[in-house]
Order: structure tokens, then sequence, then C-alpha cells
């Protein structure tokens, strides 16, 4: 989907279009959720970006807090569209997915036709990569942004990224990208022709050959039409650390509350309760409990969280605290909800 979330505001309040829209929390710590492509490319706003900065580069833009039941409700009305026409899709996300267009007499025909419902039901414009496999899939999608539609072999996606950086490819991030620079491989072209014991040596046997695959573009990986949770998780990030441990149960039960509202709304209940605590110097903590029954009730799920807490007792103010259940029984997996954090910023 085409800058989902803030497409979803324009929908609902269309005298916004063509302005700099930034949807983003309002403390200190916020990220951007999503910009417009105007505010894009008048402030070079982008999904991940610390919301000060976003305001400095664009103060005149407009800011939205994000609505993340709205988005969910627009994206279960394009999922159901992309389900009515393929028999076999993947929702990795609010506003991404993998269609199987495997046999398609015209899968060029076919994708057109969804957008074109996609865009005649919602409102909301997508683009498409069609390519070989779900790798090339994902890169190619990004070349027609927005409401594009592109078509690419491996074969010429190998001519055509062959002077790209590594980072390019979904999976290669920042630091590996550094490690490679170090080593002289700076493009996708010289990682594929990279010595394999070379790669090896620095990364690892399994971490040095998925690179030099990834490199060549080459993904087996099947499509899954139904994910099951594994767990889910409610968290919130402070505005400002957080010394004083009864406003961190405070938070601990509202966060319990919501967490198990959705779990209810699932129909899942977990056995393993466990809860996250992140310092002001960025020390990650987790503590986890296992009990005899299934549950999603937020008064067992609080009582059991806050003695993870309390046995923890933070050392030093808190930035970040969540909670989280997981060992659902198999009968009671569903598809994992895609947005489970709470406060974003």
């Amino acid at each position: 989907m085409d800058a989902f979330y803030a497409s979803v505001e324009l929908r609902r309040r269309p005298e916004l279009r063509g302005k700099p829209v930034v949807v983003c929390g309002s403390g200190p710590r916020a990220v951007v959720t999503t910009a417009s492509y105007e505010a894009r490319r008048l402030g070079g706003v982008h999904s991940a970006m610390p919301a000060t900065i976003a305001r400095r580069r664009l103060p005149d833009a407009v800011f939205i807090r994000p609505d993340f039941a709205a988005y969910r409700e627009a994206s279960g009305q394009v999922m159901a569209i992309l389900r009515r026409n393929a028999e076999t899709v993947e929702v990795v996300g609010l506003d991404e997915a993998y269609v199987d267009l495997t046999g398609l007499f015209s899968p060029k025909a076919t994708m057109r036709r969804i957008a074109a419902e996609i865009r005649e039901e919602t409102g909301l414009t997508c683009s498409i990569g069609i390519s070989e496999n779900r790798l090339l899939a994902k890169i190619v999608s990004e070349l027609g942004k927005p409401a594009g539609l592109v078509v690419l072999s491996r074969e010429e996606a190998l001519g055509r990224f062959a002077e790209d950086p590594p980072g390019l490819v979904p999976g290669v991030g920042p630091k590996t990208v550094v490690k490679l620079q170090g080593m002289g491989i700076r493009t996708l072209a010289t990682l594929r022709a990279a010595d394999p014991e070379r790669l090896t040596e620095a990364f690892g046997p399994r971490m040095g050959l998925w690179l030099q695959a990834r490199a060549r573009f080459e993904d087996d990986t099947p499509l899954t039409v139904v994910r099951e949770a594994k767990s889910q998780s409610a968290e919130t990030t402070y505005d400002t650390d957080v010394r004083d441990h009864a406003e961190l149960a405070a938070s601990l039960a509202s966060l319990t509350r919501e967490l198990c509202r959705r779990l209810r709304s699932r129909d899942l209940r977990g056995r393993t309760i466990g809860i996250k605590v992140r310092l002001d110097d960025w020390t990650t903590v987790t503590r986890a409990h296992t009990i005899d029954q299934p549950t999603n009730d937020p008064e067992v799920v609080g009582l059991v969280a806050l003695g993870l807490l309390r046995a923890y007792s933070p050392p030093r103010p808190v930035r970040l605290l969540g909670v989280r259940v997981a060992g659902f029984s198999q009968d009671e997996a569903a598809e994992s909800d895609p947005q489970m954090r709470l406060g974003v910023g």
C-alpha cells in the first residue's frame, strides 16, 4: 500500500490532499510512522525518522497522531479484496501482502484488476511488483511507487541492480553494509563475485552464503497463507524516563488490560506471561513465567506481570515497558495481529 497510514488519514480528511502530512506521535521520543509523498519530497521525511527531526525539517507540515484502529479496519478491507481474487495470499503487515500468481494466464491483468478494486472500494492505492520469487517481488514493488505495477525477471534484475548497494536487499541491515564496505564490497555485483570463503570467514558459514544468495536474488521461501501467532504483546515508550515503581505498576496494568482485550477479541489464551523493561541506558531485560492453564484474563496476566516487575525491581529509570502473552494452544492460534504496539511515541 502507498503511504498507507497517511493515505487512510487523507481518505477521511480530503482537504489535506496535496499537503505534506506526517503521521507520528507527539512525545519527544516519537518516530514517524509514515509520511505522505509530499512530505517525503519536500523534507525528506521518512518512516522511523525521529519526529523531532521531521518537525524541524517541515515545520509547516500537518502532523497527525496514529489511529491504529482505523488502519486495521482499512487493512482488513484491502486484504479481503486480495483474498477474493487469489487463492494464496500471505499477509505480512497491515499494508503489505504477497500473492501467488503461479498458473494464471495473465498475472498483470489480474493484479491491475485487484488494484482497481482496491482503489474503487477503499479510495487507497497500492504498488505492485511481479517477479519470480518473493524477494524480488518485494524489491520490484518499490520501483513503481506510488500506484505503479512493475514486472521484472531475475535475469533483468541482476543487470538493473548490479551497481546498487547491498542494502537494497531486504534483510541486509546497515551494520552488515558497513562491514561489507570495509571489505571493499560496495555493490551487489561485487558481492555476487566475492570469494565465498572470504564471506564465510567474515560473517560465518550460514550468513556468508545467505548474503551471496540474496545478492543473486535467489529466494525459495514459500508463501504461507496463515501465520500462527507465537505471542502477542503491548508496550509503551515513555516521553521521559520513569523511576517511580508505582507509576510503572500503573502503566503495566493499563498495558495488560489492552493486551487482554485484544487476546479476547481473537479468542487467544496463553500460558507464558512476560515483561520487557528497557532502562535509560538502553539495557533491555525480559522476564517470563509459565502458568498451568492458558488465560486471557487481565487479572491473572496482570498479577503475574506485576510479580515479575517487582522481582526484577528496575535499578535505573525505565525508558520502555511491555507485557507479553505467549504459548498459545494449537487450536487457538490465529493469524498474528501485525500491529501490537501501544503508545507509539
